[in-house]
């Protein structure tokens, strides 16, 4: 008896042995492939393609490389004298910048009243009419595709030179920017929050301000400090088209060839972006926890 029960289990053990052995020898055989044509054929695409936009840009442009070569060596020297700061009208690049900031929070906090009325408006989980979702994405769709610059040069032919002017046209840009994304974050609330509050008998105004604005409040936040580090850096572009702000300073500084203050400037605005930056992790970091 022991005998025959015994030779099941080595039979067993023979299998065992068997199969392993069999796996290694087919793994020592063959190696297994971990290569997919179906998955680097998109990979292959983009790569050919940005190399023939790339030689199609290069002869539109006619460069000349002999030119460009021989340039290359005085755009270090450029860099090196904008390193060597000068404080001459120091306070005025100080004021300047307080000026791009204004806008900044100007163009922000207008853009993001109107962009959390809009994305509640085109949300299609609350709209009040359905075709109105798809006109609103629609427009902002329509202002987003036009560069804020050309939305500040619009503005400054109609209303002047100015600060005023770069408020307008950066908040335009900002609204569109906020109507896009508060109404892809209104629709991701769960359905079973809206209809909780729906059950309770709650208007379509009472929905919005108890379960859709506090559900989405984290990403509220995340995105309006993400616009502001955004309206900086554009608000600094736009005093060299003639909406003012440090970015004229700059712009002044490199005509006149006085790089040691457009150099300095240059520093101030990125010292400030830095610190925006560093303040708006911690304030993320603190909503998070």
């Amino acid at each position: 008896m022991n005998a025959n029960n015994a030779a099941p289990e080595l039979a067993a053990e023979k299998n065992e042995d068997g199969i392993s052995l069999s796996l290694k020898e087919c793994l020592k055989a063959k190696k297994i492939p971990i290569r997919d044509a179906r998955h680097e054929r998109p990979i292959r695409v983009f790569l050919y393609s940005s190399f023939i936009l790339t030689v199609i840009s290069m002869s539109l442009l006619d460069l000349d490389w002999g030119k460009l070569a021989g340039r290359v060596p005085r755009l270090g020297g450029v860099f090196w004298e904008m390193l060597h700061f000068s404080t001459e009208r120091f306070p005025l690049t100080l004021l300047t910048l307080a000026e791009t900031v204004a806008v900044s929070i100007l163009a922000l906090i207008y853009g993001l009243i109107l962009g959390i009325a809009a994305g509640a408006l085109s949300a299609s989980n609350i709209t009040p009419w359905k075709p109105l979702s798809v006109i609103l994405k629609c427009v902002y769709a329509f202002i987003r595709a036009v560069p804020t610059p050309v939305w500040v040069l619009l503005v400054l032919a109609s209303m002047g030179f100015g600060m005023a002017s770069g408020v307008v046209g950066l908040g335009f840009h900002c609204f569109a920017f906020f109507g896009k994304v508060f109404s892809q974050l209104f629709e991701e609330v769960p359905e079973e929050t809206i209809e909780a509050v729906t059950a309770t008998g709650a208007n379509r105004i009472q929905i919005f301000f108890n379960a859709v604005l506090p559900a989405s409040l984290s990403g509220i936040l995340a995105w309006t400090s993400l616009r502001f580090e955004t309206n900086y850096i554009e608000a600094s572009i736009l005093g060299m088209v003639g909406a003012g702000g440090v970015g004229y300073t700059i712009l002044a500084a490199m005509s006149s060839y006085k790089f040691g203050r457009a150099g300095l400037a240059v520093s101030v605005v990125f010292a400030f972006a830095l610190a925006t930056e560093l303040l708006t992790t911690q304030i993320k970091r603190k909503v998070k926890m």
